[in-house]
């Protein structure tokens, strides 16, 4: 093979591959190899008489070119989808949000009735570095949960306070911080198997609404979760001030009504966990189809959802335990303060009746 021919062959490589991906600027990286078509020479050992080891130089410098262009051809076929999750407030209408985006509802495919799926806006596949069309990652996405969190989907930056606005209005409890998380969803149709997970990302080789919809209840639990520890924590944090005033003093002071308070926020965060949150609920989407379980599965262990509910668990369990003793020492003032409050009464009884037996003899007497 003559190094015409050599040259020939690497341009045609060349420019199968770049046909191929017009659609996507490469991701950064190295630039490639070969970016001067004569510097593909300069790379070439000199060649020799013989006609073999001029043959097989130029095949492994063209396997060498195609395989250093592979990566190009993954990242064309990959889609990164930017996922944001929101805690708003205690409780959102899901009903009335339905109401007013009728036309942006997606129809529901379980009988689970907390929360309610949105699609918006358009957007164009070259948006998000695809060069085929996927009708699901074309489209912006709203997952709207009735204990009060959000979590959008394929959403820009300068976007997020249109989409967040359209949650509020239906809000209630709408708390002063919002929390949020960001997440990445990557769909590439090439993968071997359903998914695969990386660090703060997870890679599908089909996203659909169903798979939106388990990510977002997840995403959506995690960060409502959140929420309710750094509540606890505050809580935690009074006590371990009241026990420290305790170690200096050898006494506290607390109304019996913030006590009560108290006793009523642990039990209310509690509450709202298990049932709200529905942490332990099934889902019905994952038990119906096993890449969905495996998707539930994998995000639940990479946000570590039991084992922070098992550290909140072990909080609350220190607060009762407070609360418990706290009402021991309350309880036991009280019984105290009757106790006096007898005895004085029992000591203003005996003087009456010793003042009615001075003065009935005083009057004998007389």
């Amino acid at each position: 093979m003559g190094r015409w021919a050599v040259y020939r062959l690497l341009c045609r490589r060349k420019s199968s591959i770049s046909s191929y991906m017009f659609h996507t600027t490469p991701p950064p990286s190295k630039p490639p190899p070969f970016s001067d078509p004569t510097s593909r020479f300069h790379l070439l050992k000199p060649f020799s008489s013989s006609s073999s080891s001029s043959s097989s130089s130029s095949l492994a410098l063209a396997h060498h070119y195609y395989d250093s262009h592979s990566h190009l051809h993954e990242y064309q076929l990959t889609a990164n989808i930017p996922v944001k999750a929101f805690f708003l407030s205690t409780s959102i209408n899901l009903r009335s949000i339905q109401a007013e985006n009728a036309g942006n509802v997606v129809p529901p495919t379980s009988r689970n009735s907390n929360y309610v799926t949105l699609r918006f806006s358009h957007k164009q596949p070259e948006a998000i570095g695809m060069a085929f069309r996927n009708d699901v990652i074309c489209h912006s996405y709203m997952v709207v949960f009735h204990y009060g969190s959000a979590v959008l989907f394929n959403v820009e930056d300068h976007e997020v306070d249109f989409f967040l606005n359209i949650a509020r209005r239906h809000a209630s409890g709408v708390l002063r911080e919002t929390k949020k998380d960001d997440y990445t969803v990557m769909e590439n149709p090439t993968l071997v198997e359903d998914m695969q997970g990386g660090a703060d990302y997870i890679v599908l080789r089909h996203l659909d609404t169903d798979s939106i919809r388990i990510i977002g209840s997840v995403l959506g639990q995690s960060i409502a979760l959140d929420h309710f520890v750094s509540q606890v924590d505050i809580m935690v944090e009074e006590f371990a001030d009241i026990n420290r005033g305790m170690e200096k003093t050898g006494t506290f002071t607390m109304h019996r009504k913030k006590l009560f308070q108290l006793v009523g926020k642990a039990n209310s965060n509690l509450a709202d966990v298990i049932l709200k949150v529905g942490l332990f609920d099934r889902s019905e989407i994952a038990w119906r189809e096993a890449k969905y379980a495996q998707i539930n599965e994998y995000l639940r262990e990479e946000y570590e959802v039991a084992q922070r509910f098992g550290n909140l668990d072990i909080k609350l369990k220190f607060i009762e335990h407070n609360i418990h003793f706290l009402q021991e020492v309350l309880q036991n003032r009280r019984s105290d303060l009757l106790e006096w409050c007898i005895i004085v009464l029992l000591s203003i009884e005996n003087v009456i009746g010793l003042y009615e037996i001075a003065k009935d003899s005083m009057g004998g007497s007389i």
